[in-house]
């Protein structure tokens, strides 16, 4: 069991983590015609969007409530109902997700009160658009505890209480953590649906941030999970939650609703996947698929032509949570010794799980110190100056990767993503591995050499 140390500096240097805001606005972004809202300043939204915009490469449809002085003393009630008003006229929203920040929650004011009010006062106007709320400081939790929220809001504020069940559906509700990418969204559905189920997926950015380009100008997002969705998740027959910051969605959805859920903590690897195939068998009543068992069956050549690569390794990770519950796992389950492991926030249970030691929150400046000495770095593109002054090699995951092209279509789970990811970084540790000569391999040679500097350096210094 890994033990968490608590940050130790008043102020990150090289900030590794992003923050509450930007997470809600991930999540909101991954529902049919959707536009995210800030309540809070210009700045705090000009942030987060231009790293959205460097990471996907695309148009990201994030609002702002642009709370000036006078607001920010006042109250900011009228500013957000405002903007809730002037977004429903222009861009005709099917759903609006509020994410508020620090700049309103310093001043503590009651937002589900004034939502609540305004709602009920403009009724008519708001006919056809969903509102919903997430309280996400930027003072406090980082990407992971954003998104969760924003699920959990969307959950309590859009879901039918008492659904109308029926015995024999089909449906799966799947609710999977901010580190899946687009390509995994993707495979996850394609899986499900070869089980013959029928998925859900909330939220679902592989429909809204797949780099699909439509015909016109569209202000809110362009695909995603459906509003009827969202307000039929009480159908399905189960809830399968990815990622341990996912719990607390599945368990409300499964309090309000009664679906039962699972939670699984990663889909990389060979035993979390069989674990998810095997599941999914259940559900469905039916045997897995011969193409899925021909991805397992190469997964295993992978493991066994990569693993040479990993051993000895050792390797140094920063990321949330999850994210690195994720990635330590699988390098050590190729053999590789994690060195490092530095998280944005304390307050997840996975972190207990990491294999290592001890996991540090704190920066990428506390990541340079620690990873000394490491073949490997595994974090977001932020790490490429440590990279460089290290003189280590990057790997890069998470969110923001802003110097390569396409890592929304790069697929790390399930059994054909485990062998990418294998691939990658044993392709990683090639690149750089230093090939023996015939004399370097000589001994005999070797210990001439040792005896003539060591003779030389007794001479210098005489």
């Amino acid at each position: 069991m890994a033990i968490v140390l608590p940050q130790t500096k008043f102020a990150a240097v090289n900030p590794l983590k992003s923050s509450q805001p930007l997470g809600a606005a991930f999540a909101y972004l991954g529902v049919d015609g959707a536009v995210p809202l800030f309540h809070g300043s210009q700045g705090c939204t000009s942030f987060a969007l231009v790293l959205f915009v460097r990471h996907f490469k695309e148009t990201i449809p994030l609002q702002t409530t642009a709370m000036d002085e006078v607001a920010t003393v006042l109250g900011g009630a009228d500013h957000l109902e405002e903007a809730i008003l002037n977004l429903k006229n222009r861009a005709k929203p099917k759903f609006i997700g509020i994410a508020t920040t620090a700049l309103v929650e310093t001043r503590g004011e009651d937002f589900v009160s004034d939502l609540k009010t305004i709602k009920a006062r403009r009724t008519d106007e708001l006919a056809g658009t969903e509102v919903v709320l997430a309280q996400t400081p930027d003072f406090e939790g980082a990407i992971e505890e954003g998104w969760t929220k924003a699920v959990t809001a969307m959950i309590e504020g859009i879901a039918d209480r008492a659904p109308a069940r029926s015995v024999e559906t089909r449906r799966v509700n799947i609710l999977p953590g901010w580190h899946l990418t687009v390509a995994d969204i993707e495979a996850i559905r394609e899986t499900v649906e070869a089980f013959g189920l029928e998925p859900v997926i909330l939220p679902d950015i592989s429909g809204a941030l797949d780099g699909t380009v439509p015909d016109r100008w569209i202000p809110t997002t362009y695909g995603g999970t459906s509003i009827e969705d969202i307000r039929n998740l009480g159908d399905a027959l189960h809830t399968i939650a990815i990622g341990e910051h996912m719990r607390a969605p599945a368990a409300r959805l499964q309090d309000l609703t009664g679906v039962e859920y699972s939670l699984f903590r990663q889909l990389t690897g060979l035993k979390a996947v069989d674990r998810f195939v095997m599941m999914l068998s259940e559900l469905s009543g039916r045997p897995v698929p011969a193409k899925i068992r021909r991805r397992r069956a190469q997964a295993q050549d992978s493991l066994l032509d990569g693993h040479f690569h990993f051993g000895g390794k050792k390797v140094a990770i920063a990321a949330e949570p999850d994210l690195l519950y994720q990635m330590s796992t699988f390098f050590l389950g190729m053999g590789a010794e994690i060195q490092a492991a530095v998280t944005t926030t304390g307050h997840s249970k996975i972190l207990e799980h990491v294999p290592c030691e001890t996991v540090q929150v704190g920066d990428l400046g506390d990541f340079e110190e620690l990873a000394r000495g490491a073949d490997l770095l595994v974090t977001h593109s932020h790490g490429r100056q440590a990279s460089d002054r290290l003189g280590i090699p990057l790997m890069r995951v998470g969110f923001p990767v802003f110097d390569r092209l396409g890592s929304q279509h790069r697929l790390t789970v399930l059994y054909e993503g485990t062998r990418n990811l294998i691939f990658e970084a044993a392709n990683i540790f090639q690149s750089v591995q230093h090939q023996a000569t015939p004399d370097e391999l000589n001994p005999f040679l070797m210990r001439e050499k040792d005896h003539d500097r060591g003779q030389a350096s007794a001479t210098g210094h005489h």
